[in-house]
């Protein structure tokens, strides 16, 4: 009793030193903050050493920008079966366990059985021209040396730029990596991954099984929120109300760190605004476009699996993508998609060229158009389909870049720029944990072209 009583106090002591700002836990929903700090630290620790192959050193300083307090987190690693344990001083013990092409979940009494799934990998022979394969021989001298220069002085700042990638007419222009990543090392991109939720929804489109129009989406809704269509869910002016902030006791954490549905946390938010007239971010709706494909898909989290791979991944020729679900078999749509630069720039690429990449029309052009057309909402309208856009608003998002240009854009200042009047991609992935010059870099490497 005495060695829990005196472990509580240090860990309220230390909790309540650290401000509650984004996963800064305070003293304020202990509980909460103890089972986030190590249930944050046990998904990305898995997913970092099982996908990315990270090292340790490596990992817990990734941790440790997101709050002191995961620095307090006890880590155990086991390789038979891949999985992370973490606690906090004994607290809020949470395990972490990575399966092969699925990716790492958190362990929950209440999951599905992830280890029945599988995952068709994709095949990229290395004797063909990316995208269709894995070589690149068109890369410029002079825009190479400015996006080395970029990434060096990125590094030298301690923005820890981990991978940048220049498409310019279908071809890789220019790619540089940080230390310990290479053309193949597949990284969170967070919420880009959202982008990657829509274009699925797209292929579902063009496949006929789904309509932008589509309302009544979900049986559990059969209040006023089943007037609200699947366009408003794409545009984040669905009206629902959604605490995104990232603290203890929040509905973000709660979704991504404890529920055993991320999707499931979203279902119970109640209508705050008339759909179509209020853009709000939410990473709760886009887990509800997740679940929404899986139920186009006859609620399967195998059928999920196998669409992914195989009309949106395969097509593309991506095959270091890793997308991962939570412990119910549901994709995590908002933010747990690991994929390498080249890859990223692939799905890029494909919206450049208005849906179409090695000769396969994933996307319908009228979509891509759509998805990257500002929305109608009364606040912000520099939005499509899960991408920021340059344009909509009195103001452009990106002053210095062209008008046209839209984003696919995460945590940690991870972005993969479209910018179709030029039929350029520019891909960046790294770990910042404040400002970081984006707009400024890609206006160079334009200037360069």
């Amino acid at each position: 009793m005495k060695k829990t009583l005196i472990t509580l106090s240090i860990t309220a002591a230390a909790l309540v030193a650290v401000p509650p700002y984004f996963l800064g836990f305070s003293i304020f929903n202990l509980g909460h903050a103890a089972q986030v700090a190590t249930s944050l630290s046990a998904k990305l620790a898995c997913s970092a050493r099982y996908i990315s192959g990270f090292d340790d050193q490596q990992i817990v300083s990734d941790l440790s920008s997101y709050s002191p307090i995961t620095e307090l987190v006890e880590l155990q690693w086991s390789e038979s079966p891949s999985r992370v344990s973490a606690n906090l001083f004994g607290l809020a013990p949470t395990v972490a366990t990575y399966r092969d092409g699925i990716g790492c979940s958190l362990d929950h009494e209440e999951g599905f059985d992830l280890d029945s799934l599988a995952v068709q990998k994709t095949e990229i022979r290395p004797d063909l021209e990316w995208p269709r394969g894995s070589l690149v021989t068109t890369i410029n001298s002079e825009l190479q040396s400015t996006l080395d220069n970029i990434i060096q002085q990125d590094n030298e700042q301690g923005l820890n730029s981990r991978a940048m990638v220049v498409v310019q007419d279908g071809k890789v222009v220019a790619e540089a990596y940080g230390d310990n990543t290479h053309p193949e090392t597949p990284l969170l991109g967070w919420s880009m991954a959202k982008s990657v939720t829509a274009m699925m929804l797209g292929r579902l489109e063009l496949e006929g099984k789904v309509s932008r129009d589509t309302s009544g989406l979900f049986p559990e809704w059969d209040d006023e929120r089943a007037d609200l269509k699947l366009r408003d869910l794409l545009q984040m002016s669905s009206g629902l109300t959604f605490d995104e902030t990232y603290a203890p006791g929040s509905d973000s954490t709660h979704m991504l760190f404890t529920a055993p549905s991320a999707s499931g946390v979203a279902m119970t938010s109640p209508q705050g605004h008339e759909p179509g007239t209020h853009f709000s971010y939410s990473s709760g709706t886009t887990n509800l476009l997740s679940r929404y494909i899986q139920q186009l898909l006859d609620n399967q989290p195998q059928n999920t699996i196998d669409f992914l791979t195989r009309e949106l991944f395969a097509p593309a020729g991506i095959a270091t993508a890793t997308f991962e679900t939570d412990p119910s078999g549901v994709l995590v749509g908002s933010s747990y998609l690991y994929a390498s630069g080249r890859d990223w720039a692939r799905l890029g690429l494909m919206m450049a060229a208005n849906g179409e990449i090695n000769g396969y029309q994933v996307l319908a052009p009228e979509w891509v158009e759509a998805a990257s057309t500002p929305n109608n909402s009364d606040n912000e309208k520099a939005y499509g389909y899960q991408f920021w856009l340059n344009r909509g608003d009195d103001q452009l998002r990106w002053p210095s870049l062209p008008e046209d240009a839209y984003a696919m854009m995460g945590n940690r200042k991870q972005s993969v720029m479209v910018i179709p009047s030029e039929q350029v991609v520019l891909v960046r992935l790294g770990w910042t944990t404040g400002e970081y010059p984006m707009e400024t870099n890609y206006r160079g490497l334009l200037q360069s072209m």
